[in-house]
């Protein structure tokens, strides 16, 4: 059985009567109001929230407003921002009709949890966003394949699931698969279903139970970024060389002991971590990446490996790389973003493997 995000029931005051909403506590002030909009007949951009005398920030969480299970809020309504059972103005003494006809407690604690979920869902449709990182899945929920093309990004990090289903090709429009940290093992995600989504720039696997990645891998042909560090990988499989829109390729902490000479058709790459690795060599192919050669290629890491700097000074190609990421170091320097200040070879020394 899946488990639910933890929650907190928020006793909401407002013409009258007082709405109990449970919402994840994570939420933040937009999404309490989004809720409340099917409770209220108010509109999101109508309500004006206040908890102990302070305005609460739509972009602000609830947490940091000291917002908390049971915590009591006002809702005071801006004239004419309803939908459509006339205007709601902060001087109502009186129930509008929506709220008679849930003005039984009985009732509107039966209703709540269809309405809580269905907002959800619909909450998912209109941002395009699926955010449900360190929520305690065992598995993704159900409604998440019912949004259908509506969803841009899933994001299921830090969770324990072990299955991604066939399902995933409902998911027709998705850009963003992120899946690090989760219990996933090499038969768990149907790549036949994840093939079928022909729009999916970045994929991250990182920190599972991954031991092989199967050849189904070269069809995500649309594929940007691919993140699969920190897993028990052995090896890429030959068809990695059929991405090639591949721009950024995280693989470290692995067990990869050699690279397929088709990485050398991955032609868009510019940044590749295969740190912390079992590599004593890199292909032939790789003066080909064009490898050291690529126009594009910026970022190599290779530390934690057999592979020292005096081999890849060996390689060809290597002085328009040295050249191109020292350039880079240098716009790092100058704008002081993403630099410890220290050149980074790239690999080890030779003296560090002695």
């Amino acid at each position: 059985m899946e488990s639910s995000p933890p929650t907190i029931t928020v006793q909401v005051k407002f013409a009258g009567r007082t709405i109990p909403v449970e919402v994840p506590t994570s939420a933040s002030t937009a999404e309490l109001k989004l809720l409340l909009q099917p409770l209220t007949n108010v509109l999101p951009r109508g309500q004006k929230l206040i908890c102990k005398g302070k305005v609460l920030a739509d972009a602000a969480s609830l947490s940091s407003m000291q917002v908390g299970d049971g915590s009591k809020v006002m809702l005071i309504a801006s004239q004419g921002l309803h939908q459509g059972e006339g205007p709601i103005t902060k001087n109502s003494s009186g129930l509008a009709p929506s709220a008679k006809r849930t003005s039984n407690v009985k009732d509107n604690q039966t209703l709540k949890p269809e309405i809580i979920s269905k907002s959800r869902a619909e909450r998912w449709k209109i941002t395009g966003v699926i955010a449900l990182s360190g929520s305690s899945l065992k598995a993704v929920p159900e409604e998440v394949w019912d949004c259908g093309s509506s969803i841009r990004v899933l994001d299921v990090c830090n969770n324990s699931i072990e299955a991604i289903p066939q399902k995933i090709a409902a998911l027709k429009s998705l850009n963003k698969l992120l899946l690090t940290a989760n219990d996933i093992s090499d038969g768990g995600i149907s790549w036949e279903g994840l093939s079928c989504v022909d729009t999916l720039t970045v994929l991250s696997l990182s920190q599972n139970r991954l031991v092989t990645l199967p050849p189904s891998l070269g069809t995500l042909t649309f594929l940007r970024e691919l993140c699969i560090a920190n897993n028990m990988l052995g090896s890429l499989p030959v068809e990695i060389g059929l991405l090639k829109q591949l721009e950024i390729l995280i693989a470290n902490n692995n067990r990869i002991t050699s690279l397929p000479s088709s990485i050398g058709d991955c032609e868009s790459l510019f940044e590749v971590d295969l740190s912390s690795n079992l590599l004593a060599e890199l292909p032939k192919a790789c003066g080909n990446l064009h490898n050291l050669k690529c126009w594009r290629l910026t970022t190599l890491d290779l530390h934690g490996t057999g592979i020292t700097n005096d081999i890849l000074r060996q390689m060809e190609g290597w002085e328009e790389f040295d050249e191109r990421r020292r350039q880079k170091y240098q716009k790092q320097l100058d704008f002081r973003v993403g630099s410890s200040g220290v050149f980074d070879e790239g690999a080890d020394d030779d003296n560090r493997h002695a």
